[in-house]
């Protein structure tokens, strides 16, 4: 029987990475029916909208989705197209896998690096609860803040000052810590690290914490350990290799998404998963990169092994480890790979974004 799925072909290089990593899942063998769907600055000025109900509505209805990269304007525009799916479709968890293939250039060339990070998506700062500078409300704000009886004020004024409120509740961190150790069981990990910020901010990030230490406890044959935040960042450079599953809130697990996607060769290699009750939609880590438009250049990896989560989670497992295998061949040969995956970026050898997706489909042919 055939999966239905959504296909977001995005913007910028989006609609060609989707184009690619569509063609890598159909040589698997595996029947979906796919329901091509559009979202981003392009639909935007056609449309007037970056996100139509009709793309929104086929991914309540297939709930699995696997979505090419999106343009988020800077400080400007509208508000990022990724962080709305995740909120409107409940998409709670945000898994992204860092690990290591050889072939790859990394500055850890001898230590094999395979870590997941399970980020919450829908609370902490990213949940969107921002008050602008120069508007009535803010200054509301500020002044009911400053009226409480509390040492804590705002000592700017709402003219010159931006609020953003950052909530983090038990319900929402008890769902993703459960998400991080259920993770670590169902894929033999051996340990789950709980990253935070709680000895500044003791009532948001203590609550993570503490939360998370409780949690851990429902799950004795999983090590537990936690680590600040910043402490974290330094170890991840100086020894990956003693972290496996990573759990964080929103905005940390974003920073150190990128941070792992570093370490294991760059944000061309980093593909995610959003998960919730009533659906699925999987991502690469990176971004649209506009610059490249239409030039079949970008790196198609990220968002074929985005697919290949996505054949995870559709139960396809045979498929799914044979489309990983099938990249891993081609990125350890050299041969046919984009210019980031060469030794030398100016490597004249490189091939464009479709000649790799076509080596990838001969390895699984």
């Amino acid at each position: 029987m055939a999966h239905e799925v959504t296909l977001i072909r995005g913007d910028g290089t989006g609609p060609e990475l989707a184009e690619a990593a569509r063609r890598c899942i159909d040589a698997t063998g595996v029947e979906i029916n796919w329901d091509v769907q559009e979202a981003g600055v392009d639909i935007m000025a056609e449309r007037g909208t970056p996100i139509p109900d009709e793309t929104i509505a086929s991914v309540r209805r297939t709930k699995c989705a696997l979505k090419a990269p999106i343009t988020t304007p800077v400080g400007t525009g509208f508000r990022s197209i990724n962080v709305y799916l995740r909120q409107e479709l409940g998409l709670f968890a945000c898994i992204r896998p860092c690990k290591q293939y050889p072939g790859v250039r990394t500055f850890f060339s001898d230590t094999p690096i395979d870590i997941v990070i399970v980020r919450e998506n829908t609370e902490d700062l990213y949940a969107g609860v921002e008050f602008e500078s120069g508007q009535p409300d803010t200054q509301k704000l500020i002044d009911f803040i400053n009226s409480l009886p509390s040492d804590k004020k705002i000592k700017t004024s709402g003219r010159e000052t931006g609020v953003s409120i950052k909530p983090i509740s038990v319900s929402g961190t008890e769902r993703i810590v459960r998400c991080a150790f259920d993770y670590a069981r169902e894929n033999r990990r051996r340990k789950v690290t709980a990253v935070h910020k709680a000895n500044i901010m003791k009532y948001s990030d203590g609550l993570f914490l503490a939360t998370a230490t409780r949690v851990a406890k429902e799950y004795p044959d999983i090590e537990f350990e936690e680590r600040i935040v910043d402490n974290m960042c330094m170890q991840l450079v100086q020894k990956p290799e003693l972290y496996d599953v990573l759990v964080l809130p929103n905005l940390y697990g974003d920073i150190i998404s990128d941070l792992g996607a570093g370490l294991v060769g760059g944000l061309g290699v980093a593909p995610g998963a959003n998960l919730g009750p009533n659906g699925a939609v999987f991502e690469a880590t990176h971004g649209s990169a506009p610059k490249y438009k239409g030039q079949n250049k970008v790196n198609p990896t990220a968002v074929i092994l985005s697919g290949m989560l996505m054949l995870k989670h559709l139960g396809e497992i045979d498929a799914a480890q044979r489309l990983e295998r099938a990249v891993a061949d081609v990125i350890v040969e050299g041969k046919h790979v984009t210019y980031d995956l060469k030794p030398h970026r100016d490597d004249p050898t490189a091939v464009g974004t479709r000649e790799m997706a076509d080596a990838i489909c001969r390895k699984l042919k």
